[in-house]
């Protein structure tokens, strides 16, 4: 399920973006973001097997929420990283769906109308 949701997501922002309703660098951003998300999975899985200092929940939270979401399930996955603790997954879960919601109004009323409601 999480695959075909974040093939969904992908395509939508692949959409928003050759139709105009987001720029180009949010895209890249969103990239970059998943990238870092992924290391800081790694890097606090590290840290848990050393007993050194680890990330906090709420921050790996943030960057899921954030649109790192894909980057997170793929750490959890391959490193085998916070997929035990059932109330962390339904906080993940959450900010899955908050991060699908916030992108399904950006394709809805476009970036530009976004960023003037913002404002």
């Amino acid at each position: 399920m999480a695959i075909v949701l974040m093939a969904a997501w992908i395509a939508a922002l692949v959409w928003g973006w050759s139709t105009e309703r987001i720029p180009i660098w949010l895209l890249g951003a969103l990239l970059l973001l998943n990238l870092i998300t992924y290391a800081v999975y790694a890097r606090d899985k590290r840290a848990a097997r050393r007993g050194a200092w680890r990330t906090s929940e709420a921050g790996l939270h943030l960057l899921a929420v954030l649109g790192g979401w894909p980057g997170a399930w793929l750490a959890q996955q391959r490193l085998r990283h916070k997929t035990v603790k059932q109330a962390f997954r339904i906080v993940y879960w959450f900010t899955v769906l908050v991060n699908c919601a916030a992108v399904a109004v950006i394709l809805f009323v476009g970036w530009p109308t976004v960023i003037q409601l913002l404002r």
